[in-house]
């Protein structure tokens, strides 16, 4: 089983009122002791949508890993049809359902937490809520504000779902795709978010931070990771020329370079050497 990847499962999670099912997948358990790195997919995204990328990433390093999809997504329990996230739809996923996952798994000791764009945002909410389970973060494309250039293009985003071949290509991921998209594209659009803002938030994060942004990302600009280095001491930036919006898919050697180093100097756990497992 060395360096394998076991099969999905489901846990039973509370989120507010209710019970979500979480799909979930370990990368090389067998690795006792060594970092364990949870994987926070993004607005569109779920276990599935990362690929092969966590399993490279945790050989390379000689990590452990945890995939799951958040819920909505992938084949976790997903939004009812009429249900509307809130504003603080981040801050809940961070504080009650993320908590929840690893206490339902016996996750006790400080984790890495590698996110990407909304999944990154959560992982920074969750640092800066639960700093005592985090060891550090890689946090690639993160949103700590709205950015004209982000609503510009989740509103074309929408028309494509509507009018293209959009719906097809996210459902192989996706049990309900209805789901994942339009509960990520109404909460983005919906006015009340232009105020969403978490920059406050990142005074409480303590734990090391690699902040990791493509030049060419269409969701973002450098305000962002720029943003979080001003309010976290001690962050690293990552500024990827030829990437946009999802560095682990358009400069993958280099992510998986840069966050295998950056974890090695960070975790005492971490193996000394990189190479494969």
């Amino acid at each position: 089983m060395n360096g394998e990847t076991t099969a999905s499962a489901f846990a039973a999670v509370p989120w507010g009122e209710r019970v979500v099912r979480l799909e979930y997948q370990w990368i090389a358990p067998e690795r006792e002791g060594a970092p364990l790195l949870v994987f926070l997919h993004e607005g569109l995204g779920s276990l599935a949508m990362w690929k092969s990328f966590p399993h490279q990433l945790c050989a390379a390093g000689g990590f452990r890993g945890l995939v799951f999809s958040r819920p909505g997504y992938g084949r976790s329990t997903p939004r009812a049809p009429q249900e509307a996230w809130g504003v603080d739809f981040m801050h809940q996923q961070a504080q009650q359902v993320l908590p929840a996952l690893l206490d339902a798994l016996g996750v006790h000791g400080p984790v890495w937490l590698f996110g990407h764009s909304d999944g990154a945002s959560i992982a920074l909410l969750h640092a800066a809520a639960c700093a005592h389970r985090v060891q550090g973060l890689v946090v690639l494309a993160p949103h700590i504000f709205v950015e004209d250039i982000t609503v510009q293009n989740i509103e074309k985003a929408r028309q494509a779902y509507q009018t293209t071949d959009l719906r097809d290509r996210l459902a192989p991921y996706h049990e309900d795709p209805d789901s994942a998209f339009w509960g990520w594209n109404r909460i983005w659009l919906d006015p009340a978010f232009r105020r969403w803002n978490i920059e406050a938030d990142l005074a409480s994060v303590r734990a090391p931070v690699l902040a990791v942004q493509g030049l060419a990302d269409e969701y973002g600009t450098l305000a962002q990771i720029r943003g979080i280095a001003a309010r976290v001491r001690g962050t690293q930036l990552l500024e990827l020329a030829d990437c946009g919006h999802s560095p682990h898919r358009d400069q993958p050697l280099a992510v998986v370079r840069e966050a295998v180093a950056f974890v090695q100097a960070a975790d005492p756990r971490a193996r000394t050497a990189v190479g494969p497992a």
